[in-house]
């Protein structure tokens, strides 16, 4: 595989990715397998249904470098009511570290109904988390006050995943606790609220991400992301930070370790 500007052996992990998504189904285990090539040397894999979740775990178990988070994402919600049981049985795998993707996503959802459903689906998750003492991956589309009301209410240990809030919101996010996951869209020319947040994020707050295989950073954008783009986004953080990447990958890694206590 080829890449630009490829990372030092083990130097990245991605701890958002969906490597169960059909956009890997041509070359999935191929790219996994090369990935390494890249400085690859951990994925946190992130489910959205109980499918998912097993493929997610399924990966983990065939993969010395993928781990998983198993949850319901806002987009994913079953007809019925969530089957809490089975995604209890699937948070005590062993390579399962964290329950997520959960959250709220407004983008689409206009009804108060589907507003109200997935408020009670994430809280019924964040409780779950709280009884497993488990930490979360956040997922905050377009609804930023009401996911701020359910952190500040359950107080989860987590991380706010592909971070969109301002640096007002951010700094809320910091005083619970929680990590801000930061992926390419640092690098987008539109990203200017984002840039502010970066710059004044404590590094020992950071968690660097894909979301692969969507939001790839530039010069890549629009194309499949993948988890050696990483250095990229790497890249652009050091440059607001006024540092190296190295730095920029060794805080990442050691705050992750450290959350999902890998």
């Amino acid at each position: 595989m080829e890449f630009e500007h490829p990372a030092g052996p083990g130097e990245i992990f991605d701890f958002h990715a969906h490597y169960d998504d059909a956009a890997f189904d041509a070359d999935r285990e191929q790219l996994l397998c090369e990935l390494p090539k890249l400085g690859v040397g951990g994925i946190l894999n992130c489910g959205v249904d109980l499918a998912s979740n097993e493929a997610c775990i399924r990966l983990a178990d065939r993969h010395s470098i993928c781990f998983a988070a198993c949850g319901y994402h806002p987009e994913n919600l079953p007809a019925g009511p969530l089957d809490l049981q089975t995604l209890a049985g699937q948070l005590s795998k062993p390579k399962v570290v964290a329950l997520g993707e959960i959250g709220l996503d407004y983008h689409w959802e206009e009804s108060p109904s589907g507003r109200q459903r997935q408020k009670e689906a994430f809280e019924a998750q964040l409780r779950l988390a709280k009884e497993l003492a488990v930490p979360v991956i956040i997922h905050d589309r377009d609804a930023h006050a009401d996911t701020l009301a359910l952190l500040k209410k359950y107080r989860p240990a987590g991380v706010v995943h592909c971070f969109s809030g301002s640096a007002e919101m951010a700094d809320e996010i910091l005083e619970l606790g929680m990590l801000i996951g930061v992926g390419g869209v640092i690098t987008f020319q539109n990203a200017k609220k984002l840039v502010r947040v970066v710059e004044n994020l404590p590094l020992e707050r950071l968690l660097l991400e894909t979301d692969a295989p969507y939001l790839a950073p530039a010069p890549y954008r629009g194309k499949r992301c993948h988890s050696g783009m990483i250095a990229r986004t790497a890249e652009k953080i050091a440059e607001l930070k006024k540092t190296d990447r190295e730095t920029i990958f060794g805080a990442s890694l050691a705050n992750g370790k450290a959350l999902f206590h890998l």
